[in-house]
């Protein structure tokens, strides 16, 4: 790592800093508020139980999340993101009863994935 770099990264070390103990805003935040985990739920067509066994998170913390109890932080807080975006992709990508659905067919007659 070049010294460029390296006081690049520094610098971002110090505002993530800054940013935690409340001296500085970020610069952006992602917010996912209670309705909204309740409609990517909703539009995945799963109960509780099944969204957050196919996202890894106990009911309790989804009950949570959706009773706005709590807000999804981290790689969940990502993943609903993505999924509020694309529910189709994150249903394919962690649903496993979607795995042994054939994809379209392709122009060759063999499925494609």
């Amino acid at each position: 790592m070049n010294d460029s770099d390296f006081q690049e990264l520094l610098a971002s070390v110090k505002e993530a800093g800054r940013i935690k103990r409340g001296e500085q805003e970020p610069a952006r935040k992602f917010e996912v508020r209670a309705e909204d985990v309740k409609a990517i739920r909703a539009k995945l067509d799963k109960s509780q139980s099944e969204f957050a066994l196919m996202i890894g998170v106990s009911i309790s913390t989804l009950q949570n999340w959706e009773q706005g109890r709590r807000q999804p932080e981290g790689p969940a807080r990502a993943l609903l993101k993505v999924a509020a975006a694309n529910p189709r992709a994150v249903a394919a990508a962690l649903d496993p009863s979607l795995a042994s659905t054939p994809g379209p067919a392709a122009k060759d007659g063999s499925r494609s994935r």
